[in-house]
């Protein structure tokens, strides 16, 4: 009967854990989702709202980090419970780390709308929506510990850089035909390398899945679509 209860109350554990991990996926989701949404309406209250909303995020990882550690404090997981706890631990830093980027784009935000519009501003959403496909897709794999689904998102996040690089570089042309562009187009600059870091971590969250299901890592090399570093740019917008 004892042993029934202590069964009870790990399985417990493991979904509560589990919970914080989904909990934590859906606000960076929406985080970011609101950050796009304050740069294209230049609506500084949501923009101050994602930024207040970043210490849940904080709040939220450290309740995951208590509870597995008094998991492997207490009940001394092996095999697939021990990896289901250290992938939740890795899982949840990089949400946080999401969460931590979304706000960073808000806090552009605030700035970016003191200053005039500028066109590529609406390139932003597109990546951000991506961003937020790969996000909602890799969570969507840890709840279901569906391998392959993750594996996509790993392979998918090529696609956010080269959305990436394609932006920079007109970023970069836009603020060369006109110098008055370059505070505004700086602040898009950094918001974009933001989305990008984002789709990094998303792509982190895949491989730590495929390892939690395989027990084993993805021994391919992470597919990188981001050239921006190698970007030689004409002011006539040409190669």
């Amino acid at each position: 009967m004892a042993s029934e209860h202590i069964a009870r109350a790990y399985d417990e554990e493991l979904r509560k854990l589990n919970n914080t991990v989904a909990e934590m996926g859906g606000l960076a989701e929406s985080q970011l989702g609101m950050a796009i949404d304050a740069v294209v309406t230049r609506d500084t209250e949501v923009a101050g709202q994602v930024v207040q909303n970043d210490d849940k995020m904080d709040r939220l990882e450290r309740e995951l980090d208590n509870l597995a550690i008094r998991l492997l404090a207490l009940r001394q997981p092996v095999a697939r419970d021990l990896r289901e706890i250290f992938s939740a631990l890795k899982i949840g830093s990089d949400l946080e780390r999401i969460g931590d980027y979304a706000a960073n784009v808000a806090k552009r935000s605030i700035a970016l709308s003191q200053t005039p519009a500028v066109r590529p501003v609406y390139a932003l959403p597109r990546m951000a929506h991506l961003a937020q496909e790969l996000i909602k897709d890799v969570l969507d794999s840890y709840v279901q510990r569906d391998a392959d689904k993750a594996y996509a998102v790993w392979i998918r996040d090529a696609e956010l850089d080269e959305m990436y690089s394609s932006l920079f570089r007109e970023l970069l042309t836009y603020m060369m035909e006109d110098p008055r562009s370059i505070g505004s187009c700086t602040h898009l600059l950094f918001m974009a390398k933001n989305i990008e870091r984002i789709g990094d971590h998303a792509t982190n969250i895949a491989e730590n899945l495929y390892y939690l299901v395989n027990g084993r890592p993805l021994e391919e090399a992470r597919p990188k679509g981001d050239i921006s570093s190698l970007e030689v740019v004409r002011p006539d917008g040409g190669p």
